[in-house]
């Protein structure tokens, strides 16, 4: 045994000799136990590294944080070319810039410089927010030579390959679509347009600017705003200062560039009353709600107090929102504030995701809440919990140079001065509840909000109504009336010289990876049609569908269906005659069990049913900008529901059973919301589904 471990068992020993009744008897003594808390200790200093600055005879301002701790380095090098910097109609396009920054130079290949890259363990990649474009790279410090070679060649000699603006156009349509089918990306693209207006904050991406960029305004954009005038290079890690200097100069030989120059800016539109922007979304089971206004520039002192009023309000689990609105109320997962900052006027916003059914009582909290902060004074222990976060986490963030890289870019960018770094965690500590308290009064304009709900307006309008005043708009920002919100259905004369008998092959992909396929044939007897499907996803999902149809009209006259669901069947008979659906359904429950409802209802004049959809949609009169309401029965919910059928412009679209020329046709009323590809050549055929905000694809194979 070492003599450390013989002094380590004599102090053990020593401590469990010690008299317990002694002990005890001290510690339950009435006195023993102060009644207060002890006064904090002083803040211990956070060892920020120093950084030198300096500008550069180009106008590039180069910061240098030397933090020798691991043999790490961080580049960053920023340029006042982010989404505000987008001409109007080509939104987008600073995100397209940095996406095609590292796909390719006058001497490499995207390959190339990934390889080149990755070879070494580093990264290196550019991205787009609102105010600035940003390059990074990261690599172990006996690598940065070839870091900042990289940097060099990717700002100075970018190619933007046509191939690679048409990739990166491709993946940003699908994220788009991606972020269109959820409603709390929907809710914030609204709310900035609420808050913001015409100001280049409110502006949002959408198909239509991502698809007009060309070539050229990524050449011009990059020749205009990636200059060394007003850019800052922020370099962290194990480097020394005179080391970066010469880096620098071997990198970017010849750079010059005055300023890009900056547009005069918008103001922002001023409120003059609190009222709810209502985002129909049909079939939403939930609401989406979102508020607030803008507030201050990055450099208002305001900011510290704000801060922690916003952080009492709806920081984190332990705030008033989630503790009320989630904790005691159960009306969401999780309720929200936040303040944020850009280089202009920033906002603040509160936000939550709640059942429809409890949208207004959620909003009426959600509001009073709000006041409490503006109104009343913050506990002494509620602030000093929140001060403590605050203080307590801000060291997490500067941890390693990359975060160091980030905090030192963000400051200086934002111009919050040399010793924001410094002093960030004694001027929130000292932050009183009436400093807290005057802030939230002045930031949040309780008679001047924006509120927007996304949701089924049919659920929420009378309810919310209750609350204030309401408009109600589309998803696309199209203004509805109520008298909109339960369109008509209507029958629809189809074009039966698409009742073509075909036999088709079906994929079906889950987050691209296929897990099964269908067959489906239509065929002609006698007097009918007879459709058929049969869909297997394996031993989690086989059914068997068989649809007999009115061939002069594609409406319904049979239905039989056998579902296998993880092992319980599940049979459904239907027969459509005479204005009327009757027989059984069955449908699979997630407990296992099948449920059996006898079904004898009236139907609507028009009424499809919901199997029929890929039949009896080609068949639509399909024109660009034509919309159908039409209704069809759903055996599984055992109602008709209006779908909804929108068409857009043929598009080019690629399947396993070739290249088509299809409509794009949006489909909304139903439980998911669907996209739906149609070819344009005859006899026209489903060739794609997709389920809006669902990893869900269905492709034609053959």
């Amino acid at each position: 045994m070492t003599r450390a471990a013989n002094r380590l068992v004599v102090t053990a020993l020593l401590l469990l000799s010690a008299s317990p009744a002694v002990r005890l008897s001290a510690l339950t003594a009435q006195d023993s136990f102060p009644s207060r808390p002890p006064k904090p200790t002083p803040l211990p200093p956070v060892r920020f590294p120093p950084f030198k600055e300096t500008t550069l005879p180009n106008g590039l301002q180069l910061a240098v944080v030397e933090h020798h701790e691991q043999p790490v380095v961080s580049v960053a090098l920023s340029f006042r070319a982010g989404a505000i910097y987008d001409p109007p109609g080509k939104e987008g396009l600073s995100d397209l810039v940095a996406e095609l920054l590292t796909k390719g130079s006058e001497t490499r290949s995207a390959d190339q410089i990934a390889a080149t890259i990755e070879g070494v363990g580093g990264s290196l990649a550019a991205s787009s927010d609102a105010d600035f474009l940003t390059i990074t790279a990261d690599v172990l410090s006996d690598q940065v030579d070839l870091a900042f070679e990289l940097l060099g060649d990717v700002t100075l000699h970018p190619s933007f390959p046509v191939g690679e603006l048409e990739l990166a156009r491709t993946q940003a349509l699908s994220a788009l679509q991606v972020e269109l089918s959820r409603p709390a990306a929907v809710a914030a693209r609204f709310f900035a347009k609420e808050i913001y207006g015409d100001n280049p904050y409110g502006r949002s991406p959408t198909p239509e600017s991502f698809k007009a960029v060309l070539r050229d305004d990524v050449v011009s954009f990059a020749a205009e705003r990636l200059r060394p005038g007003g850019a800052l290079l922020v370099v962290a890690g194990d480097v020394t200062e005179p080391q970066v200097r010469s880096l620098v100069d071997k990198a970017f030989p010849g750079w010059h560039g005055a300023p890009p120059a900056a547009p005069a800016p918008r103001p922002v539109p001023a409120r003059t009353a609190t009222d709810i922007l209502l985002v129909h979304r049909p079939g939403s089971t939930q609401a989406n709600i979102v508020l607030g206004n803008p507030t201050i520039l990055p450099t208002d002192p305001l900011y510290y107090p704000a801060r922690v009023a916003t952080q009492v309000l709806g920081g984190g689990a332990d705030s008033r929102l989630f503790l009320i609105l989630r904790e005691q109320k159960s009306w969401t997962y999780g309720a929200y504030a936040n303040l944020r900052r850009y280089r202009g006027v920033g906002y603040w916003q509160a936000s939550a995701e709640v059942r429809s059914d409890v949208t207004d009582s959620a909003l009426t909290e959600l509001l009073r809440q709000v006041d409490r902060v503006r109104t009343e004074a913050i506990p002494d222990s509620e602030l000093a919990s929140t001060k403590g976060f605050l203080v307590g986490s801000f060291p997490l963030t500067i941890e390693t140079p990359s975060q160091v890289a980030s905090q030192v870019a963000n400051a200086k960018l934002l111009g919050l001065g040399d010793d924001y770094l410094r002093l960030y965690r004694e001027r929130l500590a000292a932050v009183t509840a009436s400093q807290a308290r005057a802030a939230a009064a002045r930031l949040y304009r309780r008679k001047a909000l924006a509120i927007v709900v996304v949701g089924d307006a049919t659920k929420l309008s009378d309810r919310l109504a209750g609350v204030a005043s309401v408009r109600i708009v589309d998803v696309d920002g199209k203004p509805l009336t109520p008298a909109d919100l339960n369109p008509k259905a209507a029958a629809v004369s189809l074009d039966t010289a698409q009742f073509v008998p075909h036999s088709d092959s079906l994929r079906v992909l889950i987050q691209g990876n296929p897990v099964g396929g269908s067959l489906s044939t239509l065929r002609r007897t006698a007097d009918s049609l007879v459709y058929s499907e049969r869909s297997d996803l394996g031993p989690v999902f086989q059914q068997q569908t068989t649809v007999v149809l009115d061939p002069s009209d594609g409406s319904p006259r049979l239905l039989d269906q056998v579902t296998v669901q993880q092992g319980q069947k599940a049979e459904t008979h239907l027969k459509y005659a005479e204005a009327r659906v009757k027989g059984r359904i069955a449908v699979p429950q997630q407990d296992g069990t099948v449920r059996q409802f006898d079904i004898d209802t009236v139907l609507p004049p028009g009424t499809l049913d919901e199997n029929t959809v890929p039949v009896v949609v080609p068949a639509f009169p399909l024109a660009p900008g034509k919309t159908f309401t039409v209704g069809f029965f759903s055996p599984s919910e055992k109602v008709t529901k209006p779908l909804t059928f929108k068409v857009a412009a043929p598009e080019r679209v690629s399947v396993p059973a070739g290249v088509f020329q299809a409509y794009h046709i949006d489909v909304s009323g139903a439980r998911v919301p669907l996209i739906i590809w149609v070819s344009v050549d005859t006899p026209r055929r489903v060739v794609k589904t997709e389920f809006v905000g669902q990893p869900f694809v269905v492709e034609l194979v053959k």
